[in-house]
């Protein structure tokens, strides 16, 4: 996929590798922490294995709900995670997106942790994550995303933060 369609972040936090990749992996540290600002997540259920997958429900502040479906493809603990997400119903089956019929059905995440630091205290998180499968149509709903998807991890970036500040407090 050309550069320019894939949608890449990094972000350096301040927790030791092992730390994180638990909080992306074990189902009830990433339920602390993952989705938007004001949503919960009161449905969920994770096999964490290559062929396993994590469904859940993000529900808003207004009651909108919102499934979802990552299917792992590759686990290198602790540092790379790929995934491929779509939307689904609540029995885990494909759906399109609720709010942008052109989005891709799915897409493609693939997460690395590096360490950072000489103590092994910090952890820079790379995530790229591209169309799968998609038409050109759903490409460019990908791209003309990026921004909103962009403000959309800075959230979420954020909660991970917290959550591993209080994580470390508690070591």
């Amino acid at each position: 996929m050309a550069a320019e369609v894939a949608f890449e972040m990094q972000r350096l936090v301040h927790a030791p590798r092992p730390l994180v990749w638990q909080a992306y992996t074990a189902l009830e540290p990433l339920l602390e922490w993952f989705g938007p600002s004001g949503f919960t997540v009161p449905h969920s259920n994770m096999d964490l294995r290559p062929g396993g997958s994590f469904h859940y429900c993000l529900r808003g502040p207004t009651g909108l709900e919102i499934w979802g479906k990552w299917n792992f493809v590759d686990l290198r603990e602790p540092e790379y995670l790929e995934v491929i997400i779509g939307f689904s119903d609540a029995k885990g089956r494909l759906t399109r997106h609720p709010m942008e019929s052109t989005w891709p059905l799915q897409t493609l995440s693939c997460t690395t942790l590096r360490e950072q630091g000489d103590d092994g205290m910090g952890t820079e998180i790379t995530i790229r994550w591209e169309p799968w499968q998609a038409t050109q149509a759903e490409i460019a709903a990908f791209v003309a995303s990026h921004a909103a998807m962009q403000q959309g991890c800075n959230d979420t970036f954020a909660h991970l933060d917290a959550y591993l500040a209080m994580k470390k407090q508690v070591v």
